[in-house]
């Protein structure tokens, strides 16, 4: 049996040898057409990256070479050169600008057109609402765009959704939601929403047409209305968290038999290449024409800071976001302007409250509001302020605001409210001799300040006189009653001796 098999394949070996020695003649010939092929074919691949390579680089010295306005500023802190044609950042709570390069320049803003779409959406829906997948929203969507390949008739919550559209960018998804809050596939009729929106968020200068972010000449914003929109975006808890989530994982349903599982590829956020440990939440975008943008929110020892990037080069939307951050955290400084305004008292008419507590529970009538802060560098102080005040806030509860600025540059307000809280400081609550003159109110709008101490004073001046007259008048008046009694006594005994004398004569004639 082994020399039936042995014989059946050894039979062979001429031929194998022969095939083998055609094989090493023939290989040197195979090896130089298959490299041959291999080079043509490659040889205009590899031109394309060069090529896009080299336009990057051109456009990063461009803007680069762009002039930064914040340095303009005398005094203000130098900023960083960055990649990006616009830049800002924003402080969150004031508005304060820390940091401006061509802010009002128009600009497409791609997949960050969805931080206003999630804005919205939180704002007017459930988190249990059910969104269904439409034949337009999924089509509506390019192939190449970003998406999580939905398809007609499923469904996702809408805390699934805007996961997916945060976390994943997904367009489609984006679609969906705005038909759900419309009604409509006439993308448009939810266009007018988000530009209704921006404009009461402070935009100046957007126009939305779609839900997404994809290419449309008429789909454009700036780097200032899109830190204006993130103002209230990262104030949403519940959004900034969803932007640093990992990944989406939706299990599978009836409604989406597959499930879906994708990962966040945002580089900034924990974990990613280029994390940033006080990033509160962030949002990509990314076309041919839009280029890399990323708009962003971190917080550091109390100063919340947005920042706004566009048309930048990956992966440098993330190295100039950082530097932009690291010169915000390190140049400026929150100042409380409750615990260190002095220059609102006044030291002529009074005012409402004073140290000088006759009854012991005075309160002041009008307080800055302890919460309120200001921006500056750490290079300047309070003093190098400029303040004005505004007494026309529409708000009952406040007397008037006072606003400020430094070399001309907006940097916070505070708010001068009716209230009887201690813990606020007082308009006037300070010693006499550190009192400064208060800037003259305008004509047209007059304001009449009354000190209660020394309205005390003087009833306190006027009681004492009228008691001191009181006095005189009482000793005047018991004065002349004694001369009176006296004058009366006197009178009664000459009397009673007149009687006397008469009665010893009528005896003396008897």
């Amino acid at each position: 049996m082994l020399k039936q098999i042995r014989h059946r394949y050894l039979h062979r070996l001429p031929a194998l040898t022969g095939l083998r020695s055609t094989v090493r003649k023939k290989l040197p010939g195979l090896f130089l057409l298959t490299a041959a092929v291999l080079t043509a074919s490659l040889a205009p691949v590899a031109s394309i990256p060069a090529k896009a390579s080299s336009e990057a680089e051109l456009r990063l010295e461009t803007h680069r070479a762009m002039g930064i306005q914040s340095n303009d500023i005398p005094g203000w802190p130098e900023g960083p050169v960055v990649g990006a044609e616009s830049a800002i950042l924003m402080e969150a709570e004031t508005g304060t600008i820390l940091y401006s390069k061509n802010i009002h320049q128009r600009q497409y803003p791609a997949s960050t057109t969805k931080i206003l779409t999630a804005l919205i959406t939180s704002e007017r829906c459930g988190m249990d609402e059910t969104v269904t997948f439409s034949y337009d929203a999924v089509f509506d969507t390019p192939r190449d765009s970003s998406h999580i390949a939905m398809n007609p008739g499923e469904e996702l919550s809408m805390e699934q959704s805007l996961n997916a559209i945060l976390i994943r960018s997904a367009n489609e998804v984006c679609y969906a939601v705005a038909e759900h809050i419309t009604g409509t596939t006439d993308w448009s009729v939810f266009a007018d929403i988000m530009n209704e929106r921006a404009e009461e968020l402070g935009c100046l200068d957007s126009h939305f047409v779609n839900p997404n972010g994809l290419p449309d000449e008429n789909h454009y914003t700036t780097a200032y209305d899109l830190a204006m929109i993130g103002r209230a975006f990262f104030a949403n808890e519940m959004l900034c968290k969803i932007t640093l989530s990992r990944r989406i994982d939706f299990p599978a349903t009836e409604k989406l038999p597959l499930g879906k599982l994708e990962n966040n590829i945002m580089k900034i956020i924990p974990g990613g290449e280029y994390a940033y440990e006080y990033l509160v939440g962030c949002k990509t975008g990314y076309t041919d024409i839009a280029r890399s943008c990323l708009v962003s929110c971190a917080e550091k020892d109390g100063l919340k800071l947005i920042c706004v990037v566009m048309h930048d080069e990956a992966p440098y939307q993330y190295q100039d976001t950082i530097a932009l951050y690291e010169y915000g955290f390190s140049n400026f400084a929150k100042i409380n302007v409750a615990q260190t305004e002095n220059k609102y008292n006044i030291d002529n008419t009074g005012l409402f409250y004073s140290g000088n507590d006759i009854f012991g529970s005075s309160r002041p009538f009008l307080s800055l509001n302890q919460d309120d802060f200001i921006l500056l560098p750490r290079t300047a102080s309070f003093d190098d302020t400029e303040s004005s005040i505004s007494y026309d806030t529409g708000n009952e509860n406040q007397a008037a605001v006072i606003s400020y600025t430094y070399q001309k540059v907006p940097i916070g307000s505070v708010r001068v409210s009716f209230s009887a809280n201690r813990e606020e400081n007082s308009l006037f609550d300070v010693p006499p001799e550190d009192m400064q003159p208060v800037p003259e109110p305008e004509p047209e709008k007059p304001v009449i300040f009354v000190n209660v101490v020394y309205i005390f004073i003087g009833m306190g001046c006027l009681a004492g006189i009228v008691l001191i007259v009181l006095l005189v008048r009482a000793v005047l008046k018991n004065y002349v009653f004694a001369d009176r009694k006296r004058r009366s006594k006197r009178g009664k005994n000459g009397r009673k001796e007149w009687r006397k004398r008469n009665r010893r004569m009528y005896k003396n004639r008897k």
